[in-house]
């Protein structure tokens, strides 16, 4: 595993992201862990995330394209935090795009912040966490409707390596159903292989009790 991708669990572990115990996530499944990307709050946790995003876009999708588009309300930071990532990093100048959930009647009128979005726009969407893979279902209409743009991918950044609607995994789904390639700058199966029965500052987080109910979370939806 590239030293960067365990750096981000440690990070998320940081900054209670990444959390273990009983949770339902938002397709109604129990977990033993949840993700959640709103308690990246501050200047410094932004840019570290936005330049673990812009690795992991280079490293699947190079930095030939020409829009990142966070749909709301989460991806917004993302696409700016990566954007400004992915200039600083590899001097590449990516415009960021996300939509509005209520379209603005006056001043800077329409439903995008950011760039406008054109015809050929090659576009790579950025996301938090794909699960099920339902928001994709509200994204791609949105960008359709905007312009005759090329979506050619989703960056997430855990994947949490279950299935979507079907027996194949979520991001699988999202690859099959849109044409569109996948990544995530970690997996579940990394973030286990990192933590387990391993200590960090200090403590065990994913014991032998810890990985067997993972185990049992995967055996019930995971993919087969």
């Amino acid at each position: 595993m590239e030293q960067y991708k365990q750096e981000f669990i440690e990070f998320m572990i940081d900054c209670q992201v990444l959390k273990f115990g009983d949770f339902v996530t938002k397709s109604g499944r129990k977990t033993p862990f949840f993700v959640n990307t709103g308690f990246y709050r501050t200047g410094a946790q932004l840019r570290r995330l936005g330049q673990y995003y812009a690795r992991a876009i280079e490293q699947k999708f190079g930095l030939d394209f020409d829009v990142l588009f966070g749909p709301a309300y989460k991806g917004i930071p993302l696409s700016v935090a990566a954007s400004m990532a992915l200039s600083e990093l590899y001097g590449a100048d990516i415009r960021y795009c996300s939509n509005r959930k209520e379209v603005k009647d006056h001043g800077d009128k329409g439903i995008l912040l950011g760039s406008p979005l054109s015809d050929g726009d090659r576009v790579v969407i950025i996301e938090d966490v794909t699960t099920a893979g339902t928001s994709i279902q509200e994204t791609m209409p949105i960008l359709k409707a905007q312009a005759e743009v090329k979506p050619l991918g989703l960056v997430v950044s855990v994947d949490r390596m279950e299935r979507g609607q079907g027996e194949k995994s979520a991001l699988q789904e999202i690859e099959e159903n849109y044409g569109l390639a996948t990544t995530a700058i970690v997996t579940m199966a990394d973030v286990t292989e990192h933590l387990y029965n391993r200590p960090y500052k200090g403590k065990v987080i994913i014991d032998d009790a810890l990985k067997a109910a993972i185990d049992a979370y995967y055996e019930q939806y995971g993919v087969k």
